[in-house]
């Protein structure tokens, strides 16, 4: 079984800031990409996905912080769920738009709550050496989503194909913030699953069941929104077709690129720096109208 190579210090300085942002839906229209309403609702599924999951992400870090024997990551990780804390609420906020414009996401909502809750939870019963176990277990799901969602702000970051659509500056604001964020701490999560356990086996055990969960529910998420759209009346129904064509717009992430992205995460060198531009994103963040409205 091949090991991975020990990770470059390369966050020496790295100090992770909570942007306490705040974003103005009153005028979002409902489908925020113009005539774009696939589009618009399979980016809207991180609007689904992402306030319990990182409220997910929050929890099951702070139940591995007394486990970390390093004070510079232990700094890391207090920065990381300072950050995705305001995640979840800036997405929740969307949701709550979404509902008073006649489309209801809470089914859905409902059985992601299960999901975080019930299945990825807490387990009862269990032994010190067990709850260890099952913490660095989780730890390690988080890593392997964090890949897709480091993949998914720089793609933000890098998406001028929406700009071209003229999608909604609220939103794009949203999105490239959020995905800043994600680029800038892309390296906790695995850091820390290094830290925990170095061993190769964790992390390949963490993509296969994480990477497959996650594209089945954003699947399931956008053909939810699809037909719950009261504009639609159920006429669009998504295509891995259309998800290919839309990437190819650069209306959406191209799905082999995702999935290209994914293979990289099996490297027994990888490592998270790898992916992206620190710089780049420390940039959007600079200028981000939610962020500098949060900074002053």
């Amino acid at each position: 079984m091949p090991r991975p190579t020990a990770p470059t210090t390369v966050h020496d300085s790295l100090v992770l800031e909570p942007r306490d942002v705040r974003f103005d839906w009153s005028q979002l229209p409902l489908h925020w990409i113009p005539d774009e309403p696939m589009a618009t609702h399979t980016i809207n599924v991180l609007h689904l996905l992402l306030p319990e999951g990182e409220r997910w992400f929050v929890k099951v870090f702070k139940d591995a912080l007394p486990m970390i024997r390093d004070d510079q990551l232990r700094e890391e990780v207090l920065g990381f769920i300072g950050q995705e804390a305001i995640h979840a609420e800036a997405h929740q906020e969307v949701l709550d738009h979404l509902l008073g414009q006649g489309l209801d996401p809470r089914p859905y909502v409902r059985q992601v709550t299960w999901l975080f809750r019930r299945i990825l939870g807490d387990k009862p019963g269990l032994t010190p050496a067990q709850r260890r176990e099952n913490i660095i277990e989780r730890v390690a799901f988080v890593a392997a989503i964090e890949h897709f969602t480091a993949f998914l702000g720089n793609w933000a970051l890098n998406s001028p194909g929406l700009d071209r659509a003229k999608a909604d500056p609220t939103m794009l604001d949203l999105l490239r913030w959020h995905g800043a964020e994600e680029v800038e701490h892309r390296s906790v999560a695995f850091d820390l699953m290094v830290h925990l356990d170095p061993g190769y086996l964790r992390r390949v055990r963490g993509m296969l069941i994480s990477g497959p969960l996650l594209v089945h529910l954003w699947a399931r998420g956008a053909r939810f929104l699809l037909a719950a759209d009261p504009t639609l009346e159920g006429r669009i129904k998504p295509t891995w077709r259309e998800a290919q064509v839309n990437g190819r717009r650069g209306l959406l992430p191209q799905p082999g690129r995702m999935a290209r992205s994914a293979l990289r995460y099996f490297r027994p060198g990888y490592h998270p720096t790898q992916e992206g531009s620190s710089s780049q994103a420390l940039s959007y963040l600079a200028t981000s109208p939610a962020a500098r409205a949060a900074a002053s």
